[in-house]
């Protein structure tokens, strides 16, 4: 059974315990993923760009091996791990979740440059309908091409996205070796004392411009 499509390209949630077979994942090539937004969001998770298996479940962050949802628990943002097809939970703690690119590749170094720039513009358009208090890019490389911040590094950054304050977290992906789940889980933990605090710490780069203006 194929997965159903929608006219704009995108896939409907399927049910928990949906398993795609290999040919619906191939097959989920360039199709869309809807947003998980909503307005006031203390957070708005904004990740590189729908994977195959995410585009074929239309769950964010839904293959295998992914650590955004563990790590999203452990850094004390939920109180128990969200199954990715629960994610609509996250909008009642206050959480969405989007991506710079709107189309599913296999992997996040398929897209183009101007993807991720136009994609840059795209999220400073959410910011100022949807009002979130922070934006995370999960992903520096993706955050530095969109934004035109080579110099940029994990953690908070010294600049905002329309009113939101910025921080990057590193990309959750099974593929990135770098970051293990618990040094994943302690980026997102920092984040969130960063929320708990309000944005009011002494950050010396706090308020020193705005990306995408």
């Amino acid at each position: 059974m194929g997965s159903p499509k929608t006219s704009a390209g995108l896939t409907a949630p399927r049910p928990r315990g949906f398993r795609p077979t290999p040919a619906e994942v191939a097959a989920a090539a360039d199709r869309l993923l809807s947003d998980l937004i909503g307005p006031d969001l203390d957070v708005l998770f904004c990740g590189i760009n729908p994977g195959l298996y995410s585009a074929a479940t239309g769950w964010h962050f839904a293959r295998p091996g992914n650590r955004f949802w563990p790590a999203l628990h452990r850094g004390g943002f939920t109180p128990h791990q969200v199954d990715p097809a629960d994610q609509a939970e996250l909008l009642g703690y206050g959480l969405g979740i989007t991506n710079l690119a709107s189309r599913a590749t296999a992997r996040a170094d398929e897209l183009r440059r101007d993807e991720l720039a136009e994609g840059g513009r795209q999220l400073l358009r959410k910011v100022r309908r949807y009002r979130p208090r922070w934006v995370a890019v999960l992903g520096v490389t993706a955050y530095r091409t969109a934004f035109a911040r080579p110099s940029a590094a994990i953690g908070r950054q010294p600049e905002t996205i329309g009113s939101a304050q910025l921080w990057v977290l590193p990309n959750p992906s099974g593929l990135n070796a770098h970051f293990t789940v618990t040094g994943l889980a302690a980026e997102f933990a920092a984040l969130r004392a960063a929320v708990l605090d309000g944005g009011n710490g002494s950050d010396p780069g706090r308020g020193a411009g705005q990306t995408g203006s």
